[in-house]
């Protein structure tokens, strides 16, 4: 009797963990970086970084109880 082994199931999921990673790792590397002016900009506006808008207060009118 032969014992069957189940590498091409193996190195199927290797490659596709690696290629996955891969994929990722360059997805992040092609990302531009945020401009560090950009908080710095809205901190002078005197604006803070939660605004209360209207979607704002009609979501809160739903979660009254």
């Amino acid at each position: 009797m032969k014992t069957r082994t189940t590498t091409n199931r193996r190195k199927f999921l290797l490659a596709a963990g690696l290629g996955g990673a891969g994929a990722a790792a360059l997805t992040v590397a092609k990302l531009k970086p945020v401009a560090a002016g950009a908080k710095e900009s809205a901190a002078e506006d005197g604006s803070t970084s939660y605004r209360d808008t209207e979607h704002i207060r009609k979501y809160y009118k739903t979660t009254q109880v």
